[in-house]
């Protein structure tokens, strides 16, 4: 009797496990609404320690409440690293910036309090959500094994690993069901090139079978391939900036919003390639915080989506991404944000072309000033 008794007991516990294991699963699908749409919020660059920002965790509410998405995707440096300069627009506690730290236990403890502080309000939301590594959460001083336990801790933190890298890059692959079966319609690359992006990657990326379906990349830094939606222009060129010795300015004939950095063009990288092969029809990052801009590559279309890192100078911002699942297809849309309203960025329209007058003259003169001014701020940019 005790033996029936004590196997009964094992069978409760293993079908209860499965229930739980299966509902887990359920709870982690990605799914197309009933009228065929799918709305992605990518927030981008809090980057603060552990003294968080009141204004960031207003943005983070104010844009969840506004956009209602299906999915948060935070594409990198959750936390700040170090800095040497008080906030800006943060906290209270001036001179102690960043969460690296001369010893490891610290670093961990101020990484861990302030993912709990940034992840709040997402969770309290119950908006599954998904994040890709950045440069400063790799020079936080904590291990990728120490992001994924830390992830791992949130209901609603849909972050692992799934790549095959010898590196141990976090990279995951999410697909995204249609509305009325569980066959996959679209899907989401959220790849880790917060330190570099490696062979490992992208040779697992090139081997994932998707089934064909569309799909959208999510990285931190920008792709050498960004720089394609700059042209080459002349230092007193309005809207120019420099690169390297080179002058650039976003190419407004494929290219819609505002850029403070420039990219070099014609540049394809071989991610793009895989990105081509693997259907990829979109492609947006982070990491340079003021810069919001969209364009189209041979098909794909990039975007740089500004951060919300509230110790720095805005400005700041969100993008907002609606799939259709009818036609594999995708509108996105770029906010700003200030004094707590959030404002549709609309196109600056055409570039300020100057005649012979003296008036021009003088234009001139003062756009190299500028250009200088952001080339002296691009190398302190970040």
């Amino acid at each position: 009797m005790k033996k029936f008794t004590s196997l009964l007991l094992v069978f409760v516990l293993l079908c209860g496990l499965l229930v739980f294991s299966v509902g887990a699963e359920e709870k982690t699908q990605l799914r197309f609404k009933e009228d065929g749409t799918f709305t992605i919020l990518q927030l981008s660059d809090p980057q603060d320690d552990k003294n968080i920002s009141k204004e960031l965790i207003a943005f983070i509410e104010k844009a969840i409440e506004e956009t209602q998405p299906d999915l948060i995707v935070i594409t990198g440096d959750i936390v700040e690293d170090s800095r040497p300069v008080i906030d800006v627009n943060g906290d209270d506690k001036p001179l102690l910036e960043g969460v690296k730290n001369k010893d490891y236990a610290t670093a961990l403890a101020d990484t861990k309090a302030t993912v709990e502080q940034i992840f709040a309000p997402i969770e309290e939301s119950g908006i599954p959500y998904a994040v890709t590594q950045g440069n400063n959460d790799y020079n936080s001083g904590v291990t990728n094994e120490d992001w994924l336990a830390i992830y791992a801790q949130f209901s609603n933190c849909l972050t692992i690993d799934e790549s095959t890298d010898a590196e141990g890059k976090i990279d995951q692959y999410l697909p995204i069901l249609s509305s009325d079966s569980d066959a996959p319609a679209f899907g989401l690359w959220m790849l880790d090139n917060g330190k570099d992006f490696t062979e490992g990657q992208m040779q697992w990326m090139q081997e994932y079978n998707t089934n064909g379906v569309p799909g959208i990349v999510f990285e931190h830094v920008p792709t050498d391939d960004i720089g394609n939606l700059f042209e080459e222009c002349k230092p007193w060129d309005d809207g120019a900036f420099a690169d390297g010795t080179t002058a650039y300015r976003l190419n407004k004939s494929i290219a819609t919003g505002h850029a403070e950095f420039a990219h070099e063009p014609d540049v394809k990288t071989e991610e793009f390639a895989v990105w081509q092969e693997q259907n990829v029809i979109g492609a947006f990052f982070g990491h340079e915080h003021t810069c919001g801009y969209t364009g189209d590559v041979d098909g794909i279309t990039m975007g740089m989506t500004y951060g919300c890192q509230f110790a720095k100078f805005g400005p700041y911002g969100i993008r907002t991404l609606t799939l259709q699942e009818a036609t594999g297809t995708f509108t996105t849309e770029l906010y700003t944000y200030e004094n707590g309203v959030f404002t549709l960025q609309e196109d600056d329209g055409a570039y300020e072309t100057y005649d012979k007058s003296i008036g021009a003259f003088f234009a001139k003169i003062a756009n190299v000033f500028k250009y200088i001014l952001r080339s002296v701020l691009y190398l302190i940019k970040i």
